[in-house]
This record gives C-alpha cells, sequence and structure tokens, in this order.
C-alpha cells in the first residue's frame, strides 16, 4: 500500500498536471504503518527518511519475489534481501578492530543507506572534515574493550571505518542536534559542501574503484530549534541540471550559489 501511494505521488510529481503536489495520501498511508509520523507534530527528517527507505525496501523486495515465484524461479532465489532501494542506497562499512597487544586485525562489515557525520565544535567547517571526524580510529579501552580472540581476553583497541562498497546515492546525516551539559541543543555550525567532485577515495579501501566521485543533487534544510522548525529542500533537475527549491506550496528556480546554506541537515550525493 505505502509502495503504491509512493508510485502515485511521482506521477503527480513528473506528469507536470500541477504547479505543485501534495504528499497527503502518501503520508496517509504511511502514517497507519508508522503512527509516531501521523501526529501533527515536529518529526526528524532523516528517521523520516530511514523509515522511508525501509517502508520501501520491503515492499519492492517481497514484489520482486513474488514475480521470480510466479515465473517459476527457485524458491532459493526470493530470500536475497535485495531491491531498488538496496540497489541505489545501500553501501558498505567494514570496521578494522586491532588489538593493542597482539596487533590482531578483524574486519567487521555492516551495511548503512544513511551515514551521520559529527560536526566539529566550530563556528565553520567543511564536508570534508565531518568526513574525517567519522572516519578517524577511535580507541576502546575501560568498558568498551573488545574481546581478542587470540589473547583470549578483553583489551584495548582500535577501530577505524572503511568505505568497501559506495552506493550510487550516498546520504550524508549532519549530526546538528547533540547533547551539551545533559541538555540537546541545536549546532548553527556553517558546514561547506561542495556541489562536484566529492572525493570519497581517502575514506575508502584500496580494493575499492578508483572513480569515487560524487555530485550533490539534493539537499534538506532545517531552520529553527530543537522543538520547531521549517524543512525545506534543494533537488537538481536530472536532465536539465536546474536546481529547485521547494518550500511547501513554493518551487522556485534557484542559482547554484544558493544550494550552500548554514542550514543543510541531509546531503544526497
Amino acid at each position: 500500500e505505502s509502495a503504491t501511494a509512493f508510485g502515485c505521488l511521482m506521477s503527480d510529481m513528473w506528469l507536470g498536471d500541477f504547479d505543485c503536489v501534495s504528499p497527503e495520501a502518501f503520508h496517509s498511508v504511511f502514517g497507519k504503518r508508522y503512527p509516531t509520523f501521523s501526529r501533527r507534530t515536529q518529526h526528524d527528517a532523516q528517521e523520516f527518511l530511514i523509515c522511508v527507505l525501509d517502508e520501501l525496501h520491503e515492499a519492492f523486495k517481497e514484489v520482486r519475489a513474488q514475480l521470480r515465484h510466479r515465473a517459476g524461479a527457485e524458491a532459493r532465489g526470493s530470500g536475497s534481501g535485495t531491491s531498488v532501494i538496496t540497489q541505489l542506497f545501500e553501501g558498505q562499512l567494514s570496521y578494522g578492530i586491532t588489538c593493542l597487544k597482539c596487533n590482531t586485525i578483524t574486519d567487521r562489515p555492516e551495511s548503512f543507506t544513511v551515514l551521520s557525520l559529527p560536526i566539529p565544535s566550530r563556528r565553520v567547517c567543511s564536508l570534508q572534515e565531518c568526513l574525517d571526524c567519522f572516519f578517524q580510529p577511535d580507541t576502546l579501552t575501560r568498558n568498551n574493550q573488545i574481546h581478542c580472540y587470540w589473547c583470549g581476553t578483553n583489551q584495548d583497541a582500535t577501530v577505524k571505518a572503511t568505505i568497501t562498497r559506495a552506493p550510487q546515492i550516498i546520504i550524508f546525516h549532519l549530526k546538528r542536534f547533540a547533547w551539551q551539559d545533559k541538555h540537546r541543543r541545536k549546532l548553527s555550525t556553517t558546514v561547506g559542501y561542495p556541489l562536484h567532485n566529492l572525493d570519497l577515495s581517502p575514506y575508502s579501501s584500496t580494493f575499492f574503484y578508483n572513480n569515487a566521485v560524487y555530485s550533490l543533487c539534493a539537499v534538506v534544510n532545517h531552520t529553527g530549534d530543537i522543538d520547531y522548525g521549517h524543512y525545506t529542500a534543494f533537488c537538481k533537475h536530472s536532465t536539465t541540471k536546474h536546481w529547485y527549491s521547494f518550500d511547501d506550496v513554493q518551487v522556485t528556480k534557484i542559482p547554484d550559489s544558493a544550494v550552500q546554506t548554514d542550514t543543510a541537515y541531509l546531503l544526497f550525493y
């Protein structure tokens, strides 16, 4: 039902019959599955996005399985867990864990659809600096020690993430909502992000293909504070390459220079 409503929304958007399109029908159907988002209160765009991707993945995965079954495919082929969502958005990280006593390295793979990036504590920073923070090695000590198989005991260790499979579309979530002195607050740091030539090869494994370069295709902005605010979006038309601002019923063409803002919350490359 959610996938059908989403398909209708896409059709309305791209047929060009309307100046603007309300996602009310999709929101209503989606709210039945996720009651949290049915209420008319402020919600987090990143949490909503993950739920939408999960919901569509499950729907499309099921349809693909049914089609294979009808075509007489082997039942074992229907459990791959792939869909158009995973093909577009799913990447893989490998966490290299090094025991600081015996120097043994173990790798722990983990799939992702959204990378949540920490923001350095300053007024202005770059997306590259946020990526550096995310991918820098971390030391695990005391209660966070790992159990080393070779040592047979808990040991201090370092852990470092590496991209082993990059998705076609990579989504970055800028962690603007942080805890400080037992209070949650919004970080107003201006994060500079490139429109073209974002190179992820420094964060990728040596086996990863060389052309790990991305271009920005959409931005979700959040203005306001923790308990109130307003979401808008900038999206790049895939054919004309023009940028557009989506602000409720107002859809306007904007210059490339207007895409860089200090309210960016989600970045799609």
